[in-house]
């Protein structure tokens, strides 16, 4: 077998992926408004994707022609463009499906030529008192490097103003930024529709309003187009520059970066296709793509519900974890047991409680964090100036690397150090992705020490619709260990040790060789063995060609990837023990969760790492053992049940055709809805167990 059929191109795995997201779009069980969300979501994907991996594709054919090495590259850019078109035909296709299910719905989103007569003067209104104001061309002449311009987070508006036979061009930028991108439209007498338009059209409604005046013309045109960036960027390396200084000059190079695709409204005139082409410099290796009326679809991931509340998931109360609850403060109810919490599901209020009581509690000594993304108005922060206030020792170690928060972690890092927190920025090319904080507290004459290891990061935004998991944790062997990482960040040259803690880039990979190793030797000896894998992105060859090995040697396998799988299932010989499936529904799964068998006596990791090369020897990343018993098993149970999902599972396989998986006799299984009543269970029991045991003391 040719070595590349053992693997899946990354980028292509990750089109797969997004292409899963496009499903939830399609199914029509789905709710209808998150429907249109899910188009925002595919969108806000596609956006990412060309300034991240079509960028990087982009970069290796410049780099290749530069040493004169192989067109596989290209050959992998052809694929890209290929899948890329498929998927934007069906996007297409299906916004206006559920423009007419909206439609049937009563909710319409309608164009500046679908308007009566009495929406149009609202409109003119609404565009001079709201609009106006956040509205100026960009006219393209010689003396104007659009490059310098435009932005790539935003639509433009590309006018053509005719005169004659000449014709000049303009652009307007789409003020998303300063205001709602869909607009309600007052009620008509006597109908109750709900009417709603977007900001384009709007302005298209109106462009004349905008040019009269200023302009002598017959005619004005308007087409949408967008553009998007390479994402990347490279750091000076002068020894005088300050990472934050570094930073800063990096965002201001990806602001002028190169483009790598430019969208264009289909009915675009040749020539000023050609003159935008020209001015964005964009090169034969850009995908250059006709499209509908409207860029910037990812706005559409907080598209209103104007209609019924069955149009939208019910929200999910979110559960209150019992032993936090019942405890006079957070650290008694660590001190009593290990606790696992998994958002969701779990209120992320525990935690921001935890830093809140931290930030005052007289017997502790110090705080150390580190955020990598962090909410708008992070509580977390607040808590971290709120203890920096009261005297406490407090580190905050803030990634600046951080893909599209740099910019916020920068003032964040600003706002931090005007309050006396000391702040760590680490050292460029090593990202620092783990999600820990240690609270040190004086009780008595000893010093005691209570960690969070998560597999997501503190930011109460994220934790509403991410589902990560949070171990909170005052034994010393993990507490010392954490302690220990701290250290390592603030000096990553000095030797270190961890037995307890799988820690990036120093063990990562020699442990998960270990435990794979192990499970080979127990199938050897026919003992128990088996792995379950739970993470975002498997991509990294030798830890699949690890995975391959233990299939060969007769270890059960089950992945559960929700996005890029470079592993294939099923090769003859090569992956036959080795299942994969990926579950998208409400919320983005995000855990990264393995579990070793272990002869009879498995081992159960939490981590912030994806099992990808950089996650594994260029990041800072911890995984961590659950040693709770209780624990162990609820995450296993959370594992089997995802396992089992009959609804919302896709079958991973070499084709990426993306089959939902088969349900056969079996019963619906939404492991997202199973995982909630799961664990709502699973704290009750608790409180009645609890409730039992004080009757009984009572009674004696």
């Amino acid at each position: 077998m040719n070595t590349n059929d053992l693997y899946i191109e990354k980028e292509l795995s990750w089109l797969s992926f997004n292409e899963r997201v496009l499903q939830e779009a399609a199914d029509k069980s789905v709710p209808l408004i998150e429907r249109v969300r899910f188009l925002g979501i595919f969108s806000s994907n596609t956006d990412e994707f060309y300034k991240v991996r079509f960028a990087d594709v982009k970069r290796q054919i410049l780099i290749n022609e530069e040493q004169g090495g192989g067109d596989q590259a290209k050959q992998l850019l052809s694929k890209i463009q290929s899948r890329v078109l498929k998927l934007n035909q069906d996007f297409d296709t299906l916004y206006n499906e559920i423009l007419l299910e909206m439609a049937r719905r009563h909710i319409f989103l309608v164009n500046e030529l679908q308007l009566e007569d009495s929406q149009k003067a609202w409109l003119k209104h609404y565009f001079q008192q709201t609009i106006l104001p956040h509205v100026t061309p960009i006219l393209l002449t010689d003396d104007v490097d659009i490059l310098q311009v435009l932005k790539d987070e935003y639509s433009y508006l590309a006018v053509a103003i005719n005169r004659g036979d000449e014709t000049h061009y303009a652009l307007i930028e789409i003020p998303t930024d300063q205001l709602p991108r869909f607009v309600q439209l007052p009620k008509t007498k006597g109908k109750r529709h709900k009417t709603l338009i977007l900001l384009d059209n709007i302005i298209r409604l109106c462009i004349d309003d905008l040019f009269n005046g200023f302009f002598e013309y017959d005619a004005l045109a308007v087409y949408a187009m967008k553009m998007t960036r390479d994402a990347e960027y490279d750091l000076s390396q002068e020894v005088e520059h300050s990472l934050l200084e570094q930073m800063s000059e990096g965002l201001n190079q990806r602001l002028t970066a190169m483009p790598v695709r430019f969208v264009y409204q289909r009915d675009m005139p040749g020539e000023m296709i050609n003159v935008l082409c020209d001015k964005l410099k964009v090169s034969s290796y850009d995908s250059v793509i006709p499209g509908g009326r409207y860029h910037n679809f990812k706005d559409f991931i907080g598209f209103p519900n104007v209609g019924r509340s069955y149009l939208e998931n019910k929200e999910l109360t979110p559960i209150e974890s019992y032993h936090f609850k019942s405890a006079r403060n957070a650290f008694d109810a660590i001190k009593a047991q290990d606790i696992l919490l998994y958002y969701p599901y779990h209120t992320f209020n525990h935690m921001t409680e935890l830093v809140r009581q931290a930030s005052y509690d007289p017997k502790v000594r110090s705080i150390k964090i580190n955020i990598y993304r962090v909410a708008k108005n992070s509580r977390i922060i607040d808590s971290m100036i709120d203890a920096a206030n009261n005297g406490k020792n407090v580190t905050v170690v803030v990634e600046l690397q951080a893909r599209f928060d740099e910019e916020a972690n920068i003032e964040w890092a600003r706002r931090l150090t005007e309050a006396g927190v000391n702040v760590i920025f680490g050292v460029p090319g090593l990202k620092i992705h783990s999600k820990l904080c240690l609270i040190t507290r004086k009780e008595g004459n000893e010093l005691v020490r209570y960690a969070h290891l998560g597999t997501g990061n503190f930011n109460e935004k994220t934790a509403r619709i991410y589902t990560d998991f949070s171990l909170l944790t005052c034994d010393k062997s993990i507490t010392d260990e954490v302690k220990q990482v701290f250290g390592y960040i603030a000096n990553p040259y000095r030797p270190v040790n961890f037995e307890q803690l799988i820690v990036s880039p120093r063990n990562s990979r020699s442990r998960l060789y270990e435990l794979i190793d192990r499970e080979i030797a127990h199938a050897k000896q026919n003992l128990p063995s088996g792995i379950t894998l739970k993470v975002n992105n498997l991509v990294d060859r030798g830890l699949i060609n690890m995975l391959y090995q233990a299939s060969n040697n007769g270890v059960k396998i089950k992945l559960i990837i929700r996005g890029m799988c470079s592993l294939v299932p099923g090769i003859k010989g090569i992956s036959d023990n080795i299942t994969a499936i990926s579950i998208i529904d409400r919320f983005l799964e995000h855990p990264r969760v393995a579990v070793f068998e272990n002869n009879g006596d498995p081992d159960v990791y939490i981590s912030s790492a994806d099992w990808m090369s950089r996650n594994i020897d260029n990041r800072i990343e911890v995984g961590c053992p659950i040693k709770s018993p209780t624990l162990k098993q609820r995450i296993i149970d959370i594992l089997n049940i995802q396992l089992c999902d009959t609804v919302k599972a896709r079958v991973i396989d070499e084709g990426m055709h993306n089959h939902y998986v088969p349900r056969g006799n079996r019963r619906k299984i939404r492991s997202q809805t199973a995982i909630y009543d799961y664990l709502k269970h699973s704290e009750k029991r608790l409180k009645k167990h609890a409730e039992r045991a004080e009757r009984h003391d009572d009674r004696n």
